[in-house]
């Protein structure tokens, strides 16, 4: 599961705070009891996209797990049970059952020991609306199974099914034992209308049309994997075919990205090559599927063999050209399919073995495909995320939690994924690689704990890790460090406190001291105590010094650097992305009043990461004319051969800045690239410059280059509104929905998306107003236990959204209005619960 909060707010420099429980106070949660185990599971499912139901058929293979037992306890939420039976070769023979809408208690016929298969039968009606749960900040909801447009309200939605398991909700559409530590092989037939196209789990086995216009595909998966693993995709997508090592490796799309399919998942065989490699465990499934979904409650979900993708994955060429924003998600579910598919988590407690593996998976596929900056940009942004939340209090193996949605956090993911990389650098690769290459096969098809992935590392490179195991994995927060560096007579001694007030932490720490340039490395080991000191020899003082130099510790460090000790830093640390960015962070408040600083952040513009050649163009204020001096040659060429179209448009931007019509030429040559986000930027120049013709290019443009930019926006948005262009209003849905939050993220955006809001909600427009009032109810799932102090304006504008489309339908009765009235009043009492 990768949890992707796509939300503004969170993207945001603004806190907003954490509504943080101190988890020691709740409920333990041990890994559950094995009483019975499945051995198969075998579905007959028919979807009613009308009601909204599942009319299904479950045969469920089972074994004591070690005790005799007499008896059977499944999960069932909120279905209705029609019939229990044993399946005997002579038939069935009906059992006595009780079920309380989440349990269904079995009475068997008779007491069976750990050598013996029993088959239940289970007919029965599965009712996911009936689930009221409304999820966890990672997962938006428990239904388990979501019929999405199928009364046809929106126009410009297709109609879809799906499902989502994980933690606990595939038991919403199928009886089983729905804990992660069981496993299970699958047959599933699932029957809909012909049109549509399904997929599941494993290999399509028969497809059997029906004669009352329905279709039957029969899907089988051979290998043993977790219930909450079960996957159900049904719609009208186009199947893109691909390939690895004769496997099918297939992408499901929305049919207007078809033709874009393979830029977006393109890749999948490559990497599915690179982890078979990396990981030393060939990929073990029959097929690789990827299927985008609407209105998905999470980001993605590594469902075996047949991942589910929310319908951001779906991009443009232009955009894609850019960035393909949906890489690491890819890369994320993929790597599941060894870390959390092949091996399982035991309980949620120990979820960290599913995500930081498939966490620290991104980075190893960026350092692979891109380079150590590319990945090390991505982990640093990881450990922010993780340093912001209220996290210093949870440890990253849980046991303590109020529910298993709880664990889905930045400890689990992020501070899991860059305890890895500690690992990854303690150990060495070779030995990092060969313990994880053994815990796959020797835990495969099953399920693991912590202490399994220790054992196996401490087998290969014979070092003891309970230290290191007990500190992070089974302990919680980490070092804050205040780093005082005095200059002795040929020594220098730094002087390292630990802050925190518990726990205190032992670790190897690598520490950068530089002279003139040139860098010495010294390695040291931090007991676990207050204060720790060093004291190295030397010839002279170090210009400067760079404490957690590899950056391979989860820490927080305070110390006191100056601009001159920043600029060295940036210009010399140069195999260190975080060095380098963290120096720009500092210099840039200092560059028009230091000529150091400036001198480093005109040399960042050369920067081999094109991140930091953003970041340095984005620093600069070309206004000042001393700054305009010296870096304007480089902007012009960084706006024009720059092999990354990101570094372009931003170097346009700042040119831009200028607004001299000198680079009239530059801008009408970059408005005929194919990436929207140099487009975009030449577009506002040419808007300045030459209005008319701008205008006119622009209209034939994709609408995302108009709406990523606020003043192409300002321009556009009130002809669409003067000549009633609706057809662009769910382009600005969600800017408008949310038009009163948009100030503190995209302040230039205020004013058209007060004005985008007013237009929708005074026109008879179902799609947009569809979209913001899903847009509503989606934010509110995940800000309702995050950041709740957004609720009140999310409920505010929502009410507001309602006042303006009940005054238009007063104006204007009609069918769609009085449609699109009641829409805004469930999303209203939807957010207001």
């Amino acid at each position: 599961m990768k949890n992707i909060i796509l939300l503004f707010v969170l993207l945001s420099g603004v806190c907003w705070g954490q509504n943080f429980k101190p988890y020691k106070n709740s409920t333990y949660q041990p890994e559950a009891e094995k009483i019975n185990k499945l051995v198969h599971t075998d579905l007959n499912v028919q979807l009613d996209f009308e009601k909204e139901l599942l009319y299904g058929t479950a045969e469920i293979t089972l074994q004591p797990h070690f005790y005799p037992t007499d008896s059977l306890s499944l999960d069932a939420q909120k279905m209705i049970i029609h019939e229990v039976a044993l399946v005997n070769p002579i038939g069935k023979k009906k059992l006595n059952y009780s079920y309380n809408e989440r349990k269904l208690n079995i009475q068997l016929d008779q007491k069976y020991n750990r050598n013996q298969t029993y088959k239940i039968f289970i007919k029965y009606t599965a009712q996911p609306n009936e689930i009221k749960g409304e999820g966890n900040q990672a997962i938006s909801g428990e239904k388990g199974l979501y019929f999405i447009n199928s009364k046809k309200q929106d126009p410009s939605k297709p109609i879809q099914a799906w499902t989502q398991g994980e933690p606990k909700s595939s038991s919403v559409w199928f009886p089983t034992i729905d804990e992660p530590n069981q496993k299970t092989t699958q047959k599933i037939a699932i029957t809909v209308p012909d049109e549509f196209v399904t997929l599941s789990n494993g290999t399509m086995t028969d497809t059997k049309k029906n004669d009352n216009g329905t279709r039957t595909d029969t899907w089988i998966q051979k290998q043993k994997h977790a219930p909450y693993l079960f996957f159900m995709g049904v719609g009208d997508f186009a199947v893109i075919k691909d390939q690895w090592k004769g496997k099918p490796v297939n992408y499901y799309v929305e049919l207007p990205y078809a033709d874009v399919a393979k830029d977006i998942f393109g890749q999948t065989p490559v990497m599915i090559s690179f982890f078979s490699e990396k990981f030393g465990y060939e990929f073990p499934w029959d097929k690789y599927s990827q299927m985008a979904v609407r209105d998905f409650i999470s980001g993605a979900m590594e469902n075996t063999t047949a991942v589910s993708h929310m319908e951001v994955v779906q991009q443009k060429r232009g955009a894609l050209i850019d960035e393909n924003i949906w890489e690491d998600v890819i890369v994320h579910e993929l790597a599941h399919h060894w870390f959390g598919d092949l091996v399982t988590t035991e309980s949620w407690a120990n979820l960290t073995l599913n995500e930081s593996f498939a966490n620290y998976s991104e980075y190893l596929w960026r350092e692979h495909a891109y380079g150590k900056d590319y990945a090390d940009a991505h982990r640093w942004k990881d450990l922010s995320a993780y340093l912001l939340g209220d996290n210093f209090n949870k440890d990253l193996v849980r046991f303590h939690h109020e529910n298993s949605g709880d664990m889905f956090d930045a400890v689990s993911y992020n501070k899991g994924g860059y305890i890895l990389h500690m690992l990854r650098s303690f150990l060495g690769d070779e030995a990092f690689f060969e313990g994880l290459k053994n815990y796959l096969k020797n835990n495969e098809f099953s399920t693991a704990e912590a202490h399994m992935l220790r054992i196996e590392l401490e087998k290969v490179s014979g070092k003891d890790l309970n230290w290191f195991f007990n500190q992070w994995f089974f302990g919680h927060g980490h070092p804050k460090l205040k780093v005082i560096t005095e200059n002795l007579d040929n020594q220098v001694k730094i002087n390292l406190r630990q802050t925190q007030n518990s726990p205190l932490f032992a670790f190897p720490l690598a520490i950068d001291l530089f002279f003139n340039g040139e860098k010495e490395r010294h390695y040291v080991w931090v007991k676990n105590q207050e204060l720790n000191s060093f004291t190295f020899d030397v010839q002279r003082q170090p210009d400067l010094v760079i404490v957690n130099a590899d950056y391979d510790i989860v820490a927080e460090i305070e110390e006191e650097k100056n601009v001159q000790q920043y600029a060295h830093q940036y210009l010399w640390a140069k195999d260190e992305y975080t060095s380098r960015f963290l120096a720009l962070e500092q210099l840039g408040q200092a560059k028009n009043i230091d000529s150091l600083a400036l001198k480093a952040i005109i040399a960042a513009l050369d920067d081999p990461y094109f991140g930091l050649r953003m970041k340095a163009i984005e620093m600069l204020d070309v206004s000042n004319e001393g700054i305009k001096i010296k870096a304007l040659e480089k902007l012009k060429y960084l706006a024009q051969y720059d092999d990354k179209t990101l570094v372009k448009a931003a170097a346009l931007r700042a040119l831009n800045q200028i607004n001299d019509p000198v680079f009239i030429d530059i801008f009408n040559h970059s408005l005929k690239s194919p990436s929207y986000a140099v487009q975009s930027a030449a577009l506002n120049y040419l808007m300045s410059h030459d209005r008319e013709n701008a205008i006119q290019k622009a209209r034939g443009l994709d609408n995302e280059v108009i709406v990523g930019s606020a003043e192409l926006l300002e321009i556009f948005l009130p002809e669409w509104i003067e000549k009633k262009e609706l057809s662009h209003q769910r382009s600005i849905a969600e800017l408008a929905a949310i038009y009163q939050l948009i100030p503190y993220q995209k302040p230039k955006f205020s004013n058209v998306a007060q004005k985008a809001f007013d237009w929708i909600m005074t026109t008879d427009s179902h799609t947009a107003t569809f979209r913001a009032a899903e847009i509503y109810k989606q934010y509110y799932q995940y800000l309702k236990n995050s950041q709740p102090e957004v609720i009140p304006f999310l409920q505010n504008m929502a009410k507001e959204a309602l006042r303006k489309k009940k005054s238009t339908f007063a104006k204007n009765p009609t069918e769609s209005l009085k449609k699109q009235v009641e829409i805004l009043e469930n999303a209203v009492n939807t957010i207001s619960n």
